[in-house]
C-alpha cells in the first residue's frame, strides 16, 4: 500500500507561534492559558506536564496567563487587568486581524456577520469585540432566512472553507446592496484544504490527523469525503482500524492545523504497519525526503524526540547555530534552545568547531532538519548534579539570569527559581540590582519530573550568621564597649548590628535628657560605638547604652549651677504645677507655678511656652537626686535690683560731677 501525505499538513503559522509561547511562558514557572491553548488534547496534556493549566474563569488565577490562538472577548483582557494578571497574547494574527475588522466595522456602524461554528471559540471571541452586537451565519440557508440589515461587513472564521464563504456572501449580497466582504480565511487553512482536496481524488482512503473537537480538522474530513475518498478522522494512531486498508493499493494522510509532526509520524507508522509495511511509501509535498519505510525508520532511530545526540557546531547565524550530527541535515538549535538566559548572539554560547551534546526537541522542520536544544541537553545532564545536591545540602554557585515575579531565575545547569524571601537574611526590595550577579545556593526542593528547582542563598547566610553569633558570644562582656551599625528603628528603641548579632539600645539609654523618638538621636546606618548593658545568653538579647559613655551631667552640675547663679535655658515641658527648664542635656530644672512670676496666675501656660529661652535663678542644686530648683521670679527681681542700683550709681556719679564743676567756679 502506498501512502501519500498531503503537501500542507499538521501545525499551522498561528498554532506553532502559540506552543512556542506556551513553552517560553512555562519555562519561569507555572501559568494559565484562558481555555485549552489549541484543539488538541495530547498536546494541551502535554503543556499541562510542563506547568500550564487550563481554565474557564480568570478568578483564581495568579501570574501569567496565556490567551489561545483562538483569541477572546475584550471582557477577558479587562478582566486579567482587574486581577493584576500578567497576559500572554498567544492570539493567531489571522485572528486578531478578524477581531480588528470587526470592532472597526461596528464602530462605523455596519452589521457584521461572521462565517463559522455558532460554537467555536474564535467565532465567540470575534463577536465579543463588536459589543456582542454581531450575527453568526453558518451556511447560506441561514443566511436567506435573515431580514434586510442595512450596511453590512461579513467576515469569516479563519478555517472556513472557502467555497462556503462565497456561498453565504453571495446570498447576504442580494439581499444588502451595502455590503463589505473581508476574507479573513487563514492562508495556510485553505492551502492545507487545497492540498487535501487535491490528494483525496487521487487515493481510495483518507485518513485525517487532529483533535476531536478541532474545526479545521472535521472541514478537512468533510472535503475528503466529498471529493469521494473513504474518510476517517483519526486523534492518534492508537485509533485507527486494520480493516480500513484491506484491499487499499492507495491511502492518503493529512492533518489538522493543531496536530503536532509526532502524531502524523506515529499514524504514518501505524498505516504501513497496518498492510504490507515491505512495500509501503511515504510520498510527500511537505519535503519529507524518506522514499521507504525502511529509510525513515532506519533515521528516526538515529534522531528521535527527546534523544540527546553529539555532533559538531558548524556555522553560526544571528539565531541558529548549525550542527553536524551525522544524518542527511544538519541540526539547528534556535537562539532560545541555546541557553537557559537566551544569549543575544550564538557566538555567546557557542564557536564553529565545538563538540557539544544536544536533545532533537523534533525531528524535522519544513525544510527536513532536525530541530535541537543545547539548553535541554545541558539541563539533562544536570539532573543528577542537582539531586545529589538535594540530597546532601551541597553549595552551589548560579548566576542570575532574569528577575521572575515572586523571585530569581538562576542557570544551574537548568533554569532555578529563588524566591524573593530566599534571597537574603533581611527584605529585598529590588531584584533587579541582583541580575548578572553570582549567588551562593542550596536546593531546597527539587522535583526532576517537573524540573523544579527551588533554591536558596538565605539559608547559606543564615547558618553562616548563627556560627558568627555563637563565636561573638564568647568575646562579649558586660561593661564593654563595641562598635555597632543602626539596622532598624523602632519606637522603643533601636536595633545595633555589634558584628552579626543584633542588640537592642533601649530609648531611654540613648540620652540624658528625655526624647520623644529614637531617631530624634539616630538613624538607620549610622555608626556609633555603644556600651553593653547586659547580656542574656539564654534569651540570646543583649542590652546596650549610649548615653552611658558620655560623662553623667549631673556630676558637674553642682559647681555649672551654684545656688545663686543666673542661668539661661529652654522651657522643654510644661506640667500644672510649673514648668520644666533644660540647661543642658540631661539636667531639667523646675520652675514651680509660684516662681514663673511675681502676680498670681492661673496656669503656667499664662507666662511660658515649651521652646522659649529665659532666665532663671538657681534656687537648690542636688546632684544625688539630680533635682534642680529655678525661679524666674527671682531671677527677673534679682535683674530689677541690679538695674536700679546701676540707675543710683549713676545718679550718684552725674551729681558727684556736678558738684566738683560748681567747686571749680
Amino acid at each position: 500500500m502506498e501512502v501519500t501525505l498531503a503537501g500542507r499538513a499538521g501545525f499551522c503559522f498561528g498554532v506553532k507561534r502559540a506552543i512556542e509561547m506556551a513553552e517560553r511562558t512555562t519555562n519561569s514557572g507555572q501559568a494559565y492559558s484562558f481555555g485549552p491553548l489549541i484543539h488538541n488534547k495530547q498536546v494541551v496534556e502535554k503543556l499541562e506536564q510542563q506547568g500550564l493549566r487550563a481554565v474557564d474563569d480568570l478568578s483564581g488565577c495568579q501570574g501569567k496567563v496565556i490567551i489561545r490562538s483562538h483569541g477572546v472577548a475584550p471582557k477577558v483582557y479587562d478582566k486579567g487587568k482587574e486581577l493584576n494578571l500578567e497576559i500572554v497574547d498567544a492570539t493567531c494574527p489571522f485572528v486578531q486581524k478578524a477581531q480588528r475588522l470587526a470592532m472597526k466595522c461596528q464602530e462605523e456602524g455596519r452589521q457584521v456577520i461572521v462565517v463559522g461554528d455558532k460554537s467555536h471559540p474564535e467565532v465567540q471571541g470575534i463577536i465579543g469585540w463588536t459589543g456582542n452586537k454581531g450575527l453568526i451565519v453558518e451556511n447560506p440557508a441561514e443566511a436567506e432566512k435573515l431580514p434586510v440589515l442595512g450596511p453590512v461587513a461579513v467576515l469569516a472564521q479563519t478555517t472556513q472553507p472557502e467555497a462556503n464563504f462565497r456561498a453565504v456572501v453571495d446570498v447576504l449580497r442580494r439581499h444588502n446592496p451595502d455590503l463589505i466582504e473581508y476574507n479573513t480565511i487563514c492562508s495556510a487553512t485553505a492551502e492545507r484544504q487545497e492540498a487535501a482536496l487535491e490528494l483525496a481524488k487521487k487515493v481510495e482512503v483518507m485518513v485525517v490527523v487532529g483533535g476531536k473537537n478541532s474545526a479545521n480538522t472535521r472541514k478537512l474530513a468533510v472535503l475528503c469525503s466529498n471529493a469521494g475518498a473513504r474518510t476517517y478522522q483519526v486523534e492518534t494512531a492508537d485509533d485507527l482500524e486494520p480493516g480500513w486498508f484491506v484491499g487499499v493499493k492507495h491511502a492518503g494522510l493529512t492533518a489538522g492545523a493543531s496536530t503536532p509532526d509526532w502524531i502524523i509520524e506515529e499514524v504514518f507508522t501505524k498505516m504501513s504497519e497496518l498492510n504490507a509495511p515491505q512495500t509501503n511509501e511515504l510520498k510527500a509535498d511537505a519535503d519529507l525526503d524518506f522514499t521507504d519505510m525502511a529509510s525513515w525508520e532506519k533515521s528516526l532511530q538515529d534522531v528521535q524526540r527527546g534523544k540527546i545526540v553529539t555532533g559538531t557546531v558548524v556555522s553560526i547565524s544571528a539565531d541558529e547555530a548549525l550542527v553536524d550530527i551525522g544524518g542527511k541535515s544538519e541540526g539547528i538549535i534556535p537562539l532560545r534552545e541555546l541557553a537557559v538566559k537566551t544569549p543575544n548572539h550564538p557566538s555567546e554560547v557557542l564557536a564553529v568547531g565545538d563538540q557539544i551534546s544536544a536533545m532533537v526537541i523534533r525531528t524535522e522542520n519544513e525544510e527536513g532538519s532536525p530541530i535541537l536544544s543545547k539548553r535541554r541537553a545541558d539541563q539533562a545532564a544536570a539532573v543528577d548534579d542537582i539531586e545529589e545536591a538535594f540530597k546532601t545540602g551541597k553549595e552551589l554557585s548560579a548566576e542570575v539570569v532574569q528577575v521572575v515575579k515572586g523571585g530569581l531565575l538562576v542557570d544551574i545547569g537548568m533554569r532555578g527559581f529563588v524566591p524573593a524571601s530566599q534571597i537574603q537574611r533581611g527584605y529585598v526590595e529590588d531584584l533587579q540590582q541582583f541580575v548578572g550577579q553570582t549567588l551562593r545556593l542550596r536546593v531546597i526542593d527539587f522535583d526532576a519530573a517537573k524540573n523544579k528547582v527551588i533554591l536558596s542563598q538565605k539559608v547559606i547566610l543564615a547558618e553562616e550568621a548563627k556560627q558568627a553569633r555563637e563565636a561573638l558570644w564568647e568575646t562579649l562582656a558586660e561593661g564593654q564597649i563595641v562598635k555597632g551599625i543602626v539596622r532598624r528603628l523602632t519606637n522603643f528603641g533601636a536595633f545595633i548590628d555589634i558584628g552579626g548579632l543584633d542588640g537592642l539600645l533601649h530609648i531611654s539609654d540613648m540620652a540624658y535628657s528625655r526624647i520623644k523618638h529614637p531617631s530624634d538621636v539616630v538613624k538607620e546606618g549610622d555608626e556609633l560605638n555603644v556600651v553593653i548593658l547586659k547580656l542574656d545568653r539564654d534569651q540570646q538579647k543583649v542590652a546596650l547604652g549610649l548615653k552611658q559613655i558620655k560623662p553623667d551631667p549631673w556630676e558637674a552640675a553642682v559647681d555649672k549651677y551654684p545656688a545663686g547663679a543666673i542661668v539661661t535655658g529652654t522651657v522643654a515641658r510644661i506640667a500644672p504645677f510649673g514648668a520644666f527648664v533644660s540647661l543642658e542635656d540631661g539636667i531639667d530644672g523646675l520652675v514651680h507655678i509660684s516662681q514663673l512670676s511675681d502676680r498670681r496666675i492661673a496656669k503656667p501656660e499664662d507666662v511660658v511656652q515649651v521652646g522659649q529661652q529665659v532666665e532663671v535663678k538657681v534656687i537648690e542644686c542636688k546632684p544625688l537626686e539630680k533635682r534642680l530648683s529655678l525661679s524666674m521670679k527671682e531671677a527677673k527681681a534679682e535683674q530689677e535690683n541690679n538695674e536700679v542700683e546701676g540707675l543710683i550709681g549713676q545718679q550718684d556719679a552725674d551729681l558727684g560731677a556736678t558738684i566738683g564743676d560748681t567747686l571749680k567756679h
